[in-house]
């Protein structure tokens, strides 16, 4: 057997006992099946404590960490906090990028190989727990493998995640540079773009058949706002409310934007004909934004953010508004 696999046997063990017994006991039962992993443990007496992005405190062995990923963004805000070395594993997902394609993948969102995951060893799990099944991220931590929440809920708070992740890494020379960095670039954008009394309202459209968009909360309204722009339904408190075209119609938002997937912008936007009572449609700022990095929960967001801003003032310049 490799010492980097757990037979069935062991894995069957822990998982009958995490569903009676504490996360140091499920620990514990793991380490009495794979006794490399006691080896691990012992040889590594320097931990260190640190706060995640919800608070939470966590304690790891000290860096360099074997790290799992089980979100994009996550990885993404990793490998800009410089610790892309560190990390063992990931998912798979759509537009995953060449450089994560060859990391060993454990599953998808919607559901994880426990048994790999385990056998992998883990020094902590990094994951984004609104987009993630709640039920596999506390089977993780009743297995005694450390989790690390991580979800920055504003642009201005990308940096601040990033400083945190490079206090668990062990990177945060380079983490705190690239948080400085992307705080620079966003208030630069805030001082030109952020500027109007009165800011046009949006509809922000993220997909079109049954119509969603976003609510106030979530980082693509943030990123309208840095645009100078309202978020026509910032009021909701969900993430990707659906809402019905009368909605749409009494609220008459100034523009519409469709942030929708390479080619099929417009499309969506070109279903907008039929309103022509609608203030968008009446002064054509319709605009389609493509860039997938708007949607992404890392840094990347900045850039995006940046080209929207741009988009949205070339829009208003065409149409006078």
């Amino acid at each position: 057997m490799s010492r980097l696999s757990l037979s069935r046997a062991a894995i069957w063990v822990a998982l009958v006992v995490l569903s009676l017994a504490s996360a140091d006991d499920v620990a514990s039962a793991v380490v009495l099946q794979h006794p490399e992993a006691a080896e691990t443990s012992s040889a590594s007496s320097t931990r260190l404590t640190v706060t995640d992005d919800f608070g939470r405190s966590i304690t790891v062995r000290s860096p360099p960490l074997r790290i799992v990923s089980l979100a994009p963004g996550p990885t993404a805000m990793l490998r800009a906090a410089g610790a892309g070395s560190q990390l063992i594993a990931t998912i798979e997902y759509s537009g995953q990028p060449a450089s994560e394609r060859k990391l060993p993948k454990i599953g998808s969102v919607d559901a994880i190989d426990i048994e790999r995951l385990i056998a992998l060893r883990p020094d902590v799990v990094v994951v984004w727990p609104d987009g993630y099944n709640p039920a596999q991220i506390a089977t993780i931590e009743r297995l005694g493998i450390p989790v690390y929440r991580q979800e920055a809920g504003t642009l201005e708070g990308i940096g601040a995640s990033l400083r945190r992740l490079g206090r668990l890494t062990g990177t945060s020379g380079v983490a705190d540079r690239e948080a400085s960095t992307l705080e620079s670039r966003l208030a630069s954008l805030r001082k030109e773009y952020s500027t109007a009394v009165r800011p046009p309202t949006a509809l922000l459209e993220v997909w079109d058949r049954p119509l969603y968009t976003v609510g106030g909360g979530e980082l693509m309204s943030d990123a309208l706002r840095v645009c100078g722009v309202r978020n026509v339904f910032a009021d909701l408190p969900q993430r990707a409310p659906a809402i019905g075209i009368e909605a749409v119609l009494d609220r008459n938002p100034d523009m519409i934007i469709a942030a929708a997937p390479p080619g099929t912008g417009a499309s969506w936007l070109a279903q907008w004909a039929r309103f022509p009572s609608l203030r968008a449609v009446r002064t054509g700022r319709l605009m389609a934004f493509e860039d997938q990095r708007l949607s992404g929960l890392g840094p990347g967001v900045i850039d995006a953010t940046e080209a929207l801003c741009r988009e949205i003032a070339s829009l208003r310049a065409r149409s006078g508004a």
